[in-house]
């Protein structure tokens, strides 16, 4: 871990120089203040309002919303890299107390644009003012029939900062105290190192790390447990005021994508199972001269994988170069995350042990954190959370209410930026193992991306629909875990006791039920889409960049019909799944 010295720290100054910035509270009193005014001009009043006013009216809200996103931005991203300081988890609460205080004012006003017939908003949207956000007003729309009243409205959001948010602070708090033993390497290792050590060279490193991992989630996994309970039953008793039809339904429709897109897609990836995820563990078995691979060995290197450490500059090097091959432009836009510190790569105590890409608002720009451990994994996670962030950018021009994506979409360029760089990397081997093991590093990416993702899906839609019949004991809650990891991993992969709270480490579970499943439809729609770029089709780039610029203006359909794909059609998901077994099909001839 030498090598952090050199890592980059992200420079939140270009938001606010810290929470004591007077700029700051500046910002919440201009909301607060607009947001009143908003509330008097026009609360009870948009039935009557003209298109140009209406638009005047949108705008406006869209500026307040702009003011607040930024505020929570801040608070968020300080808190990512300071999840164990209790200074800062106290600022990061009063500011989200303050923020749901203020948006409780202009609550209405999606609420009266739903309440409003279809008719009369066909007339406004005439006026260009209220036609150019006719996207957002779809979106909004969306919810019609699952709003309840203004005043059961107002309770849910007031109520939150005491409800969902803080079981989900209690959770992140939770895994920031953590420290793990790990024989052999050390005590008091943090949830990224630990985790680290699973992608270890030495088997008895990855062996050791596993046991202190499990042993420390053994002994929280009752706290665990009670949040997801908690949570889960939160869920449901708000999906049934919604009168949303499954746990997922809510998520789909955020997501912009049909029920049924969804359902297809798990369905085609679960009869993928056994000629995916089945197929390569059993050829990695082999490799290892095993007949079967103990559950900390999923993620190991190959034998003859020299495990060489990438340095930043290269990792930097290697993605920009990839981007740059591509379409110039994107690599411009991803060059000013190094030149303008919008990343944070170092690994540290009290740091969020994951990845992401804020987008944080239009006026600003994302930030990117990552924890840059010097393995070619690392480098696809650039990769990738670059993508996310060149998308941010370009969409960054639709505004405040238009710019982010849904979760399915959002994945798209962001998988693309990894297939970029991974062909890049691929391509220019010559050496026969080196190539085996930069496609067979790939592939298992591919599966924690698809398959994983998709058992993960399965985990919760097993945990939500079981939550509706009463709580779940720890021991349910590991069964279903083992029962899908098994039934996805197959045959060739061991698992044991220590293996079955593991589920309880899972973000996406606690943060944003039902997300997982966007990975696996990012995935796969990348895939076909690289596909049909692979096959030359003309003016791919600048149709690619449209789509990116595009933000959520535009549905999945929209957005892939100038590729010729839709995603509506099952032989879309069998195209998208056909490059991963294609991978393994050449790994088994290079066998």
């Amino acid at each position: 871990m030498a090598q952090t010295a050199e890592l980059p720290q992200w420079d939140l100054s270009h938001l606010y120089s810290g929470p004591d910035d007077s700029q700051l509270e500046s910002d919440l009193e201009e909301a607060m203040k607009r947001s009143k005014s908003f509330a008097d001009n026009y609360a009870g009043k948009l039935a009557g309002l003209s298109g140009a006013q209406f638009g005047t009216a949108i705008a406006e809200y869209e500026v307040i919303s702009e003011i607040l996103h930024k505020t929570m931005s801040y608070g968020q991203l300080l808190f990512s890299v300071n999840t164990g300081d209790g200074e800062v988890g106290r600022f990061y609460q009063t500011l989200q107390e303050r923020v749901t205080e203020i948006s409780s004012d202009t609550l209405f006003f999606t609420l009266e644009i739903n309440r409003l017939e279809d008719g009369v908003l066909a007339e406004k949207l005439k006026d260009d003012a209220s036609a150019r956000y006719q996207p957002w007003l779809g979106e909004v729309r969306m919810y019609r029939d699952h709003q309840l009243s203004d005043d059961i409205e107002k309770l849910l959001l007031e109520k939150s900062v005491t409800g969902r948010s803080a079981w989900v602070r209690l959770f992140e708090e939770t895994f920031a105290d953590m420290r793990f033993d790990v024989e052999g390497v050390g005590e008091g290792l943090t949830q990224s190192e630990v985790l680290n050590l699973l992608s270890d060279k030495d088997e008895n490193k990855r062996k050791a790390a596993s046991a202190g991992f499990g042993k420390v989630l053994d002994s929280n996994v009752r706290l665990l447990a009670l949040i997801t309970n908690t949570l889960a039953k939160d869920k449901d008793i708000e999906d049934r005021w919604r009168k949303y039809e499954r746990p997922v339904s809510e998520r789909n429709l955020s997501n912009q994508v049909e029920d049924e897109v969804v359902d297809a897609l798990v369905s085609s990836v679960r009869s993928q199972y056994a000629n995916l995820a089945h197929r390569y563990y059993k050829l990695k078995a082999k490799w290892f001269g095993k007949e079967v691979l103990d559950y900390w060995d999923r993620n190991a290197p190959l034998p003859d994988d020299s495990a060489a450490k990438f340095k930043w500059d290269q990792a930097k090097s290697m993605v920009l170069d990839a981007y740059h091959a591509f379409e110039p432009s994107m690599k411009d836009v991803a060059g000013r995350f190094f030149d303008e510190d919008w990343i944070d790569a170092k690994p540290r105590e009290g740091k969020d042990s994951g990845a992401f890409s804020h987008p944080v608002v239009p006026s600003v720009h994302p930030y990117i954190l990552l924890n840059f451990h010097g393995k070619a994994r690392d480098v696809m996670t650039l990769a990738h959370e670059l993508g996310h962030g060149v998308h941010q950018v370009l969409a960054a021009d639709q505004g405040a209410l238009m710019a982010d994506t849904p979760l399915t979409t959002a994945e798209t360029a962001s998988v693309f930026g990894e297939m970029l760089t991974f062909r890049k990397m691929v391509d220019g081997e010559q050496d026969p193992a080196r190539r085996r093991i930069l496609l067979a590093g790939k592939v298992e990416d591919m599966l924690n991306t698809v398959v994983r993702q998709v058992a993960f899906h399965e985990f919760e839609r097993h945990v939500h629909d079981e939550r509706k019949k009463g709580e779940l004991s720890v021991e349910r809650l590991g069964e279903i875990w083992m029962e899908v990891q098994g039934e996805s991993l197959g045959p060739a992969i061991r698992f044991d006791d220590s293996y079955q709270n593991y589920w309880a480490y899972i973000p996406h579970f606690v943060h944003t039920p039902f997300y997982v499943y966007a990975y696996a439809f990012g995935d796969c729609l990348v895939n076909s889409l690289y596909d049909v770029f692979a096959q030359g089709h003309e003016g791919f780039q600048q149709k690619y960049l449209e789509m990116l610029a595009a933000g959520g203006t535009k549905r999945h359909k929209e957005l892939l019909a100038p590729f010729g794909l839709d995603a509506s059609d099952p032989e879309f998901w069998t195209r998208g799944l056909k490059v991963v077994s294609g991978f393994i099909d050449e790994l088994e001839m290079l066998n």
